[in-house]
């Protein structure tokens, strides 16, 4: 008997532990870690198709688990820094502990891993783009005339902006996307906003700090690059307009401007159809907080 309730007492600590697994989501990154010998699948659809089964298996018996990115390069360099074998699944089980404490990851919630790992990925892409920026920013350092710290005020200004667009936006959910031209690279940020019952916007934390810091940077090194809103709600058109990035300065884009854009392929300079039930307009008035400051770091 006592030997039973110990096995009882055992499963139910088993579903207290939580888990970190380290997926490896393409099949470059896979071939990566078959250079270890201890790493023994030879096929990446084998493999996430085992991968599935155990988190599946998990999820019945009551235990959570999270997915983190696994990168088989910062794999590598935290075996070298720590003085760890990589051959060693323990090895492996460190790296991915370090994941789920420093690293991108998101909760299984019974989804297939095909509409979730596309979630990870965009996850692993925002935190690095978060982080780069506010390197960047940080960079930046203060103001050799006034001394203000020119990435923390960008910043400051950037989520005024910010909260400007989404008070001035018509009613409706919200999707924004701001891009930022280079040297060294093009910077792109999306956000999405739903608006609730009671009129407020509900942000992701996440998708919004990095959105900022990218409109930030935009605005600090007077870098090229622009930002449009789309709203939709239901029973109305849905409403396009955006602006261009210039000097430090959101300059508003006409609704001509705004068309051509959306009718007009990236890549090819071809032209593309207009979407039926779109209007394209111009922005509302966003005041002061939209021109370039009087003094200019």
């Amino acid at each position: 008997m006592a030997h039973t309730d110990h096995r009882t007492m055992r499963r139910v600590l088993r579903r207290e532990i939580a888990g970190t697994i380290g997926v490896l989501t393409d099949d470059h990154d896979f071939r990566t870690m078959r250079r270890y010998r201890s790493f023994t699948f030879d096929d990446h659809e084998t493999y996430l198709r085992q991968l599935e089964t155990v988190l599946r298996a998990r999820a019945a018996q009551g235990t959570h688990t999270t997915l983190a990115l696994f990168d088989p390069e910062d794999y590598a360099a935290y075996c070298a820094d720590t003085g760890l074998d990589p051959e060693a699944p323990a090895s492996r089980t460190r790296f991915t502990a370090e994941l789920a404490a420093t690293g991108p990851t998101i909760p299984y919630d019974g989804r297939p891993l095909a509409a979730l790992l596309p979630t990870l990925v965009d996850e692993a892409v925002r935190q690095a783009t978060w982080e780069y920026t506010t390197t960047l920013l940080t960079r930046l350092g203060p103001c050799p005339t006034c001394g203000e710290d020119i990435g923390r005020a960008a910043f400051t200004r950037a989520s005024d902006l910010l909260a400007g667009i989404l008070d001035t936006a018509p009613p409706g959910d919200r999707h924004l996307v701001c891009t930022v031209s280079g040297p060294p690279d093009t910077l792109v940020s999306v956000l999405h906003g739903d608006q609730e019952p009671h009129g407020a916007t509900r942000l992701d934390e996440a998708e919004a700090l990095e959105f900022t810091s990218v409109l930030a940077l935009g605005l600090a090194t007077r870098s090229p690059g622009g930002l449009v809103i789309r709203t939709r709600a239901a029973g109305t058109a849905d409403r396009v307009y955006g602006w261009r990035l210039r000097s430090g300065a959101l300059e508003p884009l006409t609704a001509a401007e705004v068309f051509d854009a959306y009718c007009t392929d990236a890549e090819t300079g071809d032209l593309i159809p207009p979407e039926r039930g779109v209007d394209y307009r111009e922005p509302p008035d966003l005041g002061d907080a939209s021109t370039a400051p009087d003094h200019r770091h």
